[in-house]
């Protein structure tokens, strides 16, 4: 009966531990549950978090790849661009070079022939020299027919001015303004008041700048001789001027 009694006590024991137990298990079971629910989606989310590297990884990869095979074709049709440009340079370079070396020989064959320019030149030269030969010709022509107008208008005037002096004229009883005793000859107006005759003016000289000079005007009747031919006499006098001087009739004129 005892052992009957020890062995339901047992019994109600073991029951009441299994019943623990077992709530404890339930227990742990949800614990453990949420525990792995956590490690799952741990390790889910590691290896999203994984796959999504790989992925940005591989896509960098593709990126760089990409970018250095555009970049290598841009930077080969760069190359391609400048050697095109360089080699058309070159080309134009040397095509003007060639029409320069056509142009100067066309030119100095055909529009301007350096023997040509230089047998014009020296004829030209010739030819300058023929001509200033001539103006030097021509120029002491005129020097010389200067000098003879001058020297002509110099005994004009000398000869006008030896008939308004010629009373100035030496004689045996009075000797002249230009017969002087101390000279050694007699002085060269008084050579040429011996030339020439006395006029009597038929009016008072024209007050200009021919006679300040000495030299008679183209209207003066006091000398009826022209400039060109001073020594030659005309008959052209102006008689019927009525005289502003008074006539020389008193005296008669002087005589050598």
């Amino acid at each position: 009966m005892a052992e009957l009694l020890k062995m339901k006590s047992e019994v109600e024991e073991f029951k009441k531990e299994y019943l623990c137990r077992n709530n404890q298990a339930e227990e742990n079971r949800q614990r453990e549950t949420e525990a792995a629910t956590r490690i799952q989606s741990w390790f889910r989310a590691c290896r999203v978090r994984a796959y999504l590297s790989h992925l940005h990884m591989k896509a960098i990869t593709v990126q760089k790849i990409w970018r250095g095979f555009t970049a290598r074709a841009r930077f080969r049709q760069m190359v391609k661009a400048a050697y095109f440009i360089m080699k058309m340079k070159f080309y134009e370079e040397m095509a003007v070079r060639i029409q320069r070396r056509w142009r100067g020989f066309f030119v100095r064959k055909y529009i301007h022939n350096f023997y040509v320019r230089k047998r014009y030149l020296q004829g030209l030269s010739r030819k300058n020299e023929l001509v200033r030969r001539d103006l030097d010709e021509l120029e002491e022509l005129q020097k010389r027919e200067r000098d003879c107008v001058e020297m002509i208008k110099e005994q004009t005037a000398k000869v006008y001015q030896a008939h308004r002096l010629h009373h100035l004229l030496s004689t045996k009883q009075c000797p002249g303004v230009f017969n002087s005793p101390f000279r050694p000859a007699p002085h060269e107006m008084e050579l040429l008041l011996r030339q020439v005759k006395y006029q009597a003016p038929t009016r008072l000289a024209p007050k200009g700048r021919a006679c300040l000079l000495g030299m008679p005007g183209p209207t003066d009747p006091s000398f009826p001789e022209s400039l060109a031919s001073p020594w030659i006499k005309t008959t052209n006098t102006c008689c019927s001027i009525k005289p502003i001087l008074p006539p020389i009739a008193s005296k008669k004129p002087q005589i050598r």
